[in-house]
Order: structure tokens, then C-alpha cells, then sequence
């Protein structure tokens, strides 16, 4: 039996690197997908409506769980050499893409429509009516769910244990077998968590309070 020291506690700052770093690169790179996917779901063109929306139900309407496994063995299976810290975060990408994606429609939805038919009217194109008109105001309407589907995202990282990536939650598992100690391990890690997400769950909280006007205007 091994007692908790300088030593495990150093592994467990580690497993909470690994799970920033996962939460952070998923985060960004679904950002980005998340982007393109709702300006397809919003662009008027059939078929890139319907391909979004296909996409968005796929990975909205299927456990995050069944989306690493599918990519983490799928991979192997296409004989591709691919490290889990690189699956993973692929899966997270795509896992986040579709609910930013949705999130980011519903905000753009918000926006009264007298504010597209003006800068119709202006003769601004699709993409120059998201850059300078529509989105600048959906991001407001956007923050509070944005970081909601954040903190998700972070206690969704625990489920990349099962694939053999070494996060925070992995990491608790690996003291507890090593330490004997299950209960006092997981409470730690159950801090931890709740450390990094309370703090912006109170966020969100208050920047739906203060935006709440703006997104009623």
C-alpha cells in the first residue's frame, strides 16, 4: 500500500493537464466546426441544411461514449496509426462541433429578422450579413449555453478513461489501485472537478442574468 504524497499528488496535477488540454483542443477545433455548421444550417441552401442536420443528430442523438469508440477502434480498423491522445481529441472535436453547432443556430435564430431584411436591404451577402450584423449579436445570445455545453464538455473528458487515455479520472484510478485508498482518491478527483467547473457554471449564471435583456430585445 502506497500513501499519498508529493509523488501522487504530482500525477493527479497531471491527469488535470491532460484533462484541460483535452477539454481546450476539443473545445477550439468544435468551435470551429461548430461555426461552419450552423452557418450551413442557416444558409437558405437545401442540401447543406440537410447535411447539418443530419450531422447535428448523429452526434447529438448518440452517447459520447459510442463516438470514442466508434473513432478510437474505427481508426485501427483502417489501418491507421493514430496515438489515443489524437483519436480522442478527434472525437471531442466532432462531439462538440455538432452541440456548438446547434447551440450557435438557435442564437443566430434569435436575432430578429428585421436585422437580416435590413442588411438585405444594404445589399450585404450571406457572409457579410454573419460578419458585420448577425453574429455579432448572436455571440451574446450564445454565451451562456456556450459555456454550459463547456462544463459538459470537461466532466465529458472522464469517459476518454475507458479508451486508455490517461486524464484526470484515469488518474484517480490508477492511485486508487495503487494506494488502496478508492474513496479518499475519488474525492479528491471529485473536487478537482467541481474546483474547475463551479466556477464557470457561476459564469454562465451570471452572464445569462446580465445578457438576458439583450437576448429578449
Amino acid at each position: 500500500m502506497t500513501s499519498l504524497g508529493p509523488a501522487q499528488f504530482y500525477l493527479l496535477l497531471t491527469g488535470v493537464g491532460w484533462t484541460l488540454l483535452l477539454t481546450v483542443a476539443g473545445f477550439i477545433f468544435g468551435g470551429l466546426g461548430g461555426l461552419a455548421v450552423a452557418l450551413c444550417r442557416t444558409s437558405g441552401v437545401r442540401w447543406l441544411e440537410a447535411v447539418a442536420v443530419a450531422y447535428i443528430e448523429i452526434f447529438r442523438g448518440t452517447p459520447l461514449l459510442l463516438q470514442l469508440f466508434i473513432v478510437y477502434y474505427g481508426v485501427g480498423l483502417l489501418n491507421i496509426s493514430m496515438s489515443p491522445w489524437i483519436a480522442v481529441s478527434f472525437a471531442f472535436m466532432l462531439h462538440a462541433s455538432a452541440f456548438l453547432g446547434e447551440i450557435w443556430r438557435g442564437s443566430i435564430d434569435a436575432i430578429p429578422r428585421g436585422q437580416t431584411e435590413a442588411a438585405k436591404a444594404l445589399s450585404l451577402g450571406y457572409l457579410d450579413r454573419m460578419r458585420y450584423v448577425i453574429l455579432p449579436q448572436a455571440v451574446k445570445v450564445s454565451v451562456p449555453p456556450t459555456i454550459g455545453f463547456l462544463v459538459q464538455l470537461i466532466k465529458g473528458t472522464s469517459l476518454a478513461a475507458i479508451v486508455g487515455f490517461t486524464e484526470l479520472a484515469r488518474t484517480g484510478t490508477i492511485l486508487s489501485n495503487i494506494t488502496y485508498k478508492p474513496l479518499l482518491i475519488y474525492f479528491i478527483v471529485g473536487v478537482i472537478y467541481f474546483a474547475i467547473c463551479w466556477p464557470l457554471s457561476k459564469f454562465g449564471s451570471a452572464m445569462e442574468r446580465r445578457l438576458t435583456p439583450i437576448s429578449n430585445h
